[in-house]
């Protein structure tokens, strides 16, 4: 089952990287870093009910892009090579890239999404 969800979700960012001409690790960076934050942020201040965490991680966001404006690429790739380097060190503890990565990227997230949604309603 976790090789399952790994593999369709890593089919899933292949795919988004095809149909947006970017690559795999910036789509991964993007998915990752910007786009399950932006949308937990956004949650996050309609329950509080102003836009603080959404406007604050927009400018972080929108300085990372600036600065790497004709680097973007570059640093998607290190950030994810450092996002692999981290799911690695699981190892140590009996587990695998794969399974870390199903934990960390998949399990949590939804968790999360789970707990923020109980807290909006």
């Amino acid at each position: 089952m976790v090789n399952w969800i790994f593999s369709k979700v890593a089919y899933g960012l292949l795919w988004t990287g095809k149909k947006t001409g970017l690559t795999y690790n910036e789509v991964n960076i993007i998915v990752y870093y910007l786009l399950i934050p932006l949308s937990w942020t956004i949650m996050l201040d309609c329950w509080l009910g102003i836009p603080v965490t959404t406007c604050a991680l927009l400018c972080i966001w929108l300085g990372l892009f600036i600065a790497t404006r004709h680097t973007f690429s570059l640093w998607c790739d290190r950030a994810f090579e450092d996002s692999v380097s981290f799911l690695n060190r699981f190892n140590r503890l009996g587990s695998n890239y794969v399974l870390s990565s199903v934990i960390i990227c998949v399990a949590i997230p939804i968790a999360i999404y789970v707990l923020l949604i109980l807290l909006v309603i």
